[in-house]
């Protein structure tokens, strides 16, 4: 498949969803219980959750192509988001395993291979590894489920068949990565040669844990390096399965070594590690900062950043309000509003605000709200009590601050971190949850006159990550898509996200992008090679 626009499958997944769960308590095919239901909402909470259908064979630390336990001993807890249990305890990286860790991609990429592999074996390995992700879905998409919390449909149907067709796009890059040629101003021969950069230290988030595992790794194993990568001590388990496939597939050892720990010990470890060569990091822009610091004052290696965002979701006065309506709450309510590129600041004309308000408020109060596991499910718990209440403290701040709460804003249930998805209107734009990236399930709904006003609001902000525009007039896109401050603009669409579409932002956004041929360039080293030239039959 060419592209995989998010909203496009899920619509499909859900509308022909079942009514009954996708897994029962027991194994077998009878229905959850539901303890009860919200107001006019489709949303209820499983009692008892669905027991996962797979197992957690991955918890060590993957190091020189081994999984071994970490140096100290110690094992963190990742837990299941829908109850707050723990699922299984994980080797906790610290310092000391970064350094062995570090020293395996060392040796891999100096003596080993993989960078000396021809490109086309290297190409061989990617679409083996390809073809086990696609043979083993289900489970990944399991695991995913399990321990992050976002709809097993989700994850199954479009997460990992994205991920899945991201590792083969490069794949296909892999031997097709080369130099150039150049004229110069005398005899000589001038060429450019395109070099791995080295030891790449990689950092990814909780909130797309598979996705962010493949958009690292793609680009920098396509390019010949080797790879240090540290997952979100939230969510740890899939990219530790998905790295043993990885390896059946034919990967050497030491060319890619997974850990899981926290950032201040693990995190700051490969952004200040003298050996390491390259830092990518997904994440907040505060401790993007704090990564980008430490690269500068240890060995000022280069950094790519993708961080936070508030996007605008503009609605002009001639936009089809139904269709509206629908990609407004996608693109705020989708991974239950833990997006860093979630359209969270509805601007909406005018001329059409009450009645989007009125049909926005009813499209949240419809939203099904539940076990992940479940058939059907369009938004399942956030990822943990912290990001629980940070949540509920903006929802209380918006309370607070004049803001008119036209659904939701309590908690879903008594058990798990179900949050009731939520709608303000009349929201302005220096109140907090206007402002800030809450990273939830909130959609505010702002107020705007015409497009020289909702273009200098839209762009008031340190973000510049993305941003939506519903039009049906030509000339009124084109001057949105060109004024907008931001690294990706979705004009009647959002969350398109195609293997070759470059995704990155502006601002305090990040720098850098991910995907594509753009991302090429962060693991690459540009080499000039100059040779005199004697008695020349052309320059």
């Amino acid at each position: 498949m060419a592209s995989l626009g998010m909203y496009r499958q899920l619509s499909r997944s859900l509308s022909s969803a079942s009514a009954s769960s996708l897994f029962s308590r027991g194994g077998n095919a009878t229905r959850s219980r539901v303890s009860r239901k919200y107001s006019n909402a489709a949303a209820a909470v499983v009692e008892d959750p669905i027991i996962a259908p797979v197992s957690v064979n991955y918890k060590q630390l993957l190091i020189d192509g081994k999984f071994v336990n970490a140096a100290s001993g110690k094992t963190l807890p990742t837990l299941d988001p829908r109850t707050g249990d723990v699922i299984a305890h994980v080797a906790e990286a610290d310092a000391e395993d970064i350094n062995r860790a570090v020293a395996a991609a060392r040796k891999a990429f100096d003596e080993g291979p993989w960078p000396k592999m021809p490109a086309y074996e290297r190409q061989r390995i990617l679409l083996r590894f390809a073809d086990l992700l696609e043979k083993h879905n289900d489970e990944l998409a399991a695991l995913e489920t399990w321990d992050s919390g976002k709809p097993y449909e989700q994850c199954a149907k479009v997460e990992v068949p994205m991920m899945t067709r991201l590792v083969r796009y490069y794949a296909g890059w892999a031997d097709k990565i080369h130099g150039l040629t150049a004229p110069a101003d005398g005899p000589y021969h001038v060429e450019t040669l395109h070099e791995p950069i080295g030891v790449v230290g990689q950092i990814i988030p909780w909130n797309f844990p598979l996705l962010m595992f493949t958009w690292k790794i793609g680009p920098a194993l396509a390019c010949g390096n080797t790879i240090v990568l540290k997952t979100s001590d939230l969510t740890p388990l899939s990219a530790l399965f998905a790295s043993n496939l990885l390896h059946e597939a034919g990967l050497p050892p030491g060319v890619l070594n997974v850990v899981s720990g926290f950032g201040p010990t693990a995190g700051a470890a490969i952004a200040s590690h003298m050996d390491v060569d390259k830092v990518a990091f997904t994440g907040s822009t505060n401790t993007g900062k704090a990564i980008l610091e430490m690269a500068a004052k240890s060995n000022l290696k280069p950094v790519t950043l993708e961080l936070g965002g508030k996007s605008p979701f503009i609605v002009c006065e001639d936009a089809d309000i139904d269709k509206a309506v629908e990609l407004a709450h996608f693109a705020l309510f989708f991974n239950q509003g833990q997006c860093c590129c979630a359209g969270s600041r509805t601007f909406v004309h005018e001329r059409v605000y009450d009645e989007f308000v009125e049909k926005a408020k009813a499209r949240a109060l419809k939203r099904t709200v539940g076990d992940p596991f479940k058939g059907g499910i369009e938004q399942g718990p956030q990822i943990d009590m912290k990001q629980f209440e940070k949540i509920m403290k903006y929802i209380k701040s918006g309370v607070e601050s004049g803001a008119t709460l036209e659904a939701g804003g309590d908690r879903l249930g008594n058990k798990g971190y179900y949050i009731k998805p939520t709608v303000f209107s009349n929201v302005k734009d220096d109140m907090l949850i206007a402002k800030d990236e809450i990273f939830g399930p909130v959609q505010s709904i702002l107020k705007f006159r015409d497009l020289d006003e909702v273009i200098r609001r839209a762009n008031n902000t340190h973000y510049g990550l993305a941003a939506g525009v519903l039009t049906q007039n030509i000339e009124t896109a084109h001057t949105l898509t060109r004024a907008l401050r931001v690294g990706s603009v979705w004009v009647n669409c959002f969350d398109i996200f195609d293997a070759a579409i470059p995704f990155g932002g502006y601002k305090m956004s990040g720098q850098g992008r991910e995907k594509g041929m753009y991302s090429l360039s962060n693991y690459l080293q540009v080499k000039a090679v100059i040779t005199p030239l004697k008695n020349p039959a052309w320059l």
